[in-house]
């Protein structure tokens, strides 16, 4: 009697691995680029730290803004309670749901409105040349005892900067007297001296100040800094304490402490990505006053720079007169200063900051909002003298001292963006 086998009925006829194979070849090609597609887009979903699907599961509601306040506070009653923006809903931009595009978009999209200077040179005591760019504002007419906005630009920027001409036209508009102080050796100003600005310097701001303030006796005096700009703000508020004659200012997007920043930009190929775009604007400028930079730094070490951290060590801790790059990352760093400031300060920063860390955010020392035009603009119109008191953070852990904030969940302007504020009260200062 002969014996077959059916090699469909015989699974040992063919191996584990021949079967997958054949199957696999089967499959149509459809099926893999719908895969493919899959993977792709939950890859960029998450590089690219996209939120569209939070949002979409709120209803696009937006993020409702919480507030933890001592009703005894005076300065919350009298300006924070009078900001409107504190007290709704904020939502992104549904098609710009994440911060990389929405820095993509300003940068190559983003049309900067028209905004006219009247340029004042100032020289400094060294001999150095700062740029003092007025805005000329033909809709309101500023006198010598309208308040002044001083303005002070981020990394490598100037009055030309789209973002800093989209806040100078805005603070325009409400009636301040805007001035952008532009950082030695930027707004087609030379480098006139052996010294650069520097994130840990706040003599040129201080010098500033002093001018401006000289200038016009009358008029109240605010500032407002971005990136480096709010680092040095900060610092120098903490430095000269009640002594600044600040009004009100406010930091935006402050680095606060530049070890932290410093390792968060070579942490991710995202953040590697920012990292080689500020280099090259910090190589830019450095080619710029190349006959001065060059005697005093590593020109070989910039011209090789392929990291803000490698600039920093071939230049800038030179011109800091700092022995490494980390102790000039220490000395720069503003989140030191915050307990020094007496005056109101406004901070504002994003969770999900592409360059400026939140892990570098100073929260037992200062809250955050983002309401910079309308707390300014309030806090301005004010017809009383407003008292303002300093307390150490840790004795405001009870809630019984005059402490407005705004917590973790507040303001959301884009994905893992909150903000808080803290306001402190000093009955035997006023301002």
């Amino acid at each position: 009697m002969a014996n077959s086998t059916n090699p469909i009925e015989s699974p040992a006829a063919d191996s584990p691995y021949e079967l997958l194979l054949r199957a696999a070849l089967v499959t149509p090609i459809t099926h893999y680029l719908l895969i493919f597609s899959l993977i792709f887009i939950v890859f960029i979903y998450n590089f690219l730290e996209i939120h569209f699907l939070r949002d979409l599961f709120s209803g696009f509601r937006g993020q409702p803004v919480t507030l933890t306040f001592n009703p005894s506070s005076q300065l919350y009653n009298d300006v924070v309670s009078k900001c409107r923006v504190l007290h709704g809903r904020y939502l992104s931009t549904p098609w710009l749901c994440s911060p990389h595009l929405q820095t993509s978009f300003l940068h190559y999209f983003g049309n900067s409105p028209v905004v006219n200077y009247r340029r004042e040179v100032f020289m400094a005591s060294d001999g150095g040349t700062i740029a003092l760019d007025w805005v000329i504002n033909a809709e309101v007419q500023c006198g010598d005892t309208s308040p002044i906005m001083i303005i002070i630009p981020g990394l490598a920027s100037a009055s030309d900067s789209a973002y800093v001409k989209h806040l100078a036209f805005k603070m325009a508009k409400g009636g301040y007297n805007v001035v952008v102080s532009n950082h030695r050796g930027l707004g087609g100003v030379p480098i006139t001296s052996d010294r650069f600005y520097t994130a840990d310097r706040t003599d040129d701001l201080r010098a500033l100040v002093d001018h401006i303030h000289r200038q016009y006796p009358e008029a109240p005096i605010f500032a407002v800094g971005t990136s480096v700009g709010a680092n040095i703000l900060v610092k120098y508020l903490g430095e000269d304490g009640v002594d600044a004659p600040i009004i009100g200012a406010a930091a935006i997007c402050s680095p606060w402490d530049s070890l932290i920043v410093d390792r968060f930009l070579r942490r991710r190929f995202v953040q590697r990505l920012y990292n080689k775009a500020l280099t090259a604007g910090l190589k830019d400028y450095a080619n710029w006053h190349k006959d001065v930079l060059s005697r005093l730094s590593n020109w070989e070490g910039v011209k090789q720079a392929r990291s803000v951290r490698d600039f920093d060590d071939a230049a800038t801790r030179f011109l800091a007169n700092c022995e490494t790059v980390d102790a000039y990352y220490r000395q720069c760093s503003s989140c030191k200063n915050v307990e020094g400031v007496r005056v109101p300060l406004l901070c504002i920063s994003s969770l999900d900051d592409p360059i400026c860390t939140s892990e570098a955010i100073p929260w037992d020392e200062c809250r955050w909002v983002r309401a910079v035009d309308e707390f300014f603009t309030t806090l301005s119109l004010q017809k009383k003298e407003i008292a303002v008191s300093f307390i150490n953070p840790i004795q405001t852990s009870d809630c019984q001292s005059p402490l407005t904030n705004i917590t973790e969940n507040g303001i959301v302007p884009t994905q893992g963006q909150n903000g808080n504020i803290g306001i402190r009260h000093r009955p035997e200062r006023e301002i």
